[in-house]
């Protein structure tokens, strides 16, 4: 039996007019690190998907997560940057003598003080309660913090 009998026969007893033969692996692509780049930043842009950029750039999508995987291992061995916040402090307040005020005037200033942080810059106090715009908020903080 020869090779011709094996391969070139078709279901419509014609013979085939073409035959393609594949020898050796198919070479790779080279990526360029700043090609990888603009792919990976390409993907993390909004209003795309990673399967719709790994299209595009005829790659798979294993691939391109595996780029985006690569590139963030750098970030992580990166040293943390500086905290932006102050650190909070609790302070509880001392109790009240029993005999002195009366128990539903105790109930109301619980309820009034629920849910407030004070914020104290360059010695100015600052009361938020629940609800405060957040917005309004910000802006004292940055009119207490604006140099005069």
């Amino acid at each position: 039996m020869t090779i011709s009998e094996l391969t070139l026969k078709s279901r419509d007893e014609e013979p085939v007019r073409r035959l393609e033969i594949f020898t050796g692996s198919g070479r790779r692509r080279e990526w360029l690190p700043e090609e990888k780049a603009r792919i990976v930043a390409e993907s993390y842009d909004a209003g795309g998907t990673v399967s719709a950029v790994a299209r595009r750039h005829a790659l798979s999508p294993q691939q391109l997560f595996a780029w985006r995987r690569f590139a963030r291992v750098p970030l992580a061995n990166a040293p943390a940057p500086e905290p932006l916040f102050v650190p909070a402090v609790v302070a509880a307040q001392e109790p009240e003598p029993a005999g002195k005020r009366a128990r539903s005037t105790r109930k109301r200033k619980a309820a009034r003080e629920t849910g407030v942080i004070e914020l104290e810059i360059d010695g100015v106090a600052m009361r938020v309660g629940r609800g405060a715009d957040a917005r309004t908020v910000a802006a004292v903080i940055r009119a207490l913090k604006a140099p005069s």
